[in-house]
């Protein structure tokens, strides 16, 4: 069984930059596809970005150029810095994987952390 803990959400102002930690137990990580994905009050939960263990990494065109996610196999760890944070940024993220690839890019996870709130306000 894998577990997920989400890390580093906050209350932000816009522009402003958050990195997000998701370290994962039971397995590890340099195996799994992993990603991020954020639910906003009153909406559903939206795509952020998607990366497989070999590299492949596709971003949602709300954040791309402005989020990054990497890895840290050493400490079983996937991040997602955020940077120029917007108002719409503001969401609940999750961090999710699966064993495939395929399976995350269609939406489905079988792994999900407990999510971390971000709040991008002035």
């Amino acid at each position: 069984q894998v577990q997920l803990v989400e890390t580093g959400g906050g209350l932000v102002q816009p522009g402003d930059s958050l990195r997000l930690s998701c370290a994962a137990s039971g397995r590890t990580i340099g195996r799994l596809a992993v990603g991020w994905v954020r639910q906003a009050p009153g909406k559903s939960r939206e795509f952020v970005v998607a990366t497989s263990w070999s590299g492949n990494t596709y971003y949602a065109d709300s954040v791309k150029g402005r989020f990054t996610v990497s890895r840290d196999n050493a400490k079983n760890t996937v991040y997602l810095q955020m940077n120029s944070l917007k108002p719409e940024d503001t969401a609940v993220y999750y961090c999710a994987a699966d064993t495939s690839f395929a399976k995350i890019m269609g939406n489905e996870y079988d792994y999900w952390g407990q999510g971390t709130q971000v709040t991008v306000s002035s």
